[in-house]
């Protein structure tokens, strides 16, 4: 059975939630999207630390943290974005990170998106 977990984001009208758990395991998708549901200004660092920041506020509302996420995938619109992308990403996590690959896309859902993660979480064994 899954649950939607209920995060401060944006309501987004799409078919979807931010977020959910199934079975001790959390799946989300984060896009640079602001309170408003705007995509940030600001170029790839804005959208980067924008969509890091709203993977860390869903991770922590499944009542989980940053190092119970078990893999992540990073979808950039340009190969020069990677090393600011780590830059960033870096500054969220702690040996031992989570499994990690990143892809170079043409484009994503919002023409002016350049950044979007695709990430997983397991619940800690009591």
């Amino acid at each position: 059975m899954k649950t939607a977990v209920k995060t401060d984001l944006f309501t987004s009208k799409a078919p979807l939630e931010w977020a959910v758990m199934a079975n001790g395991q959390f799946y989300t998708a984060q896009i640079p999207i602001d309170a408003d549901g705007q995509v940030v200004d600001g170029g790839i660092e804005a959208q980067v630390r924008q969509t890091m920041d709203n993977f860390k506020h869903t991770v922590e509302a499944a009542g989980l943290t940053m190092a119970d996420v078990t893999q992540v995938l990073i979808y950039v619109t340009a190969r020069d974005q990677l090393p600011v992308f780590n830059k960033i990403y870096a500054e969220y996590f702690e040996a031992p990170y989570p499994n990690r690959a990143a892809m170079i896309v043409a484009g994503l859902a919002r023409e002016e998106m350049l950044c979007e993660i695709v990430a997983y979480a397991a619940q800690p064994m009591n």
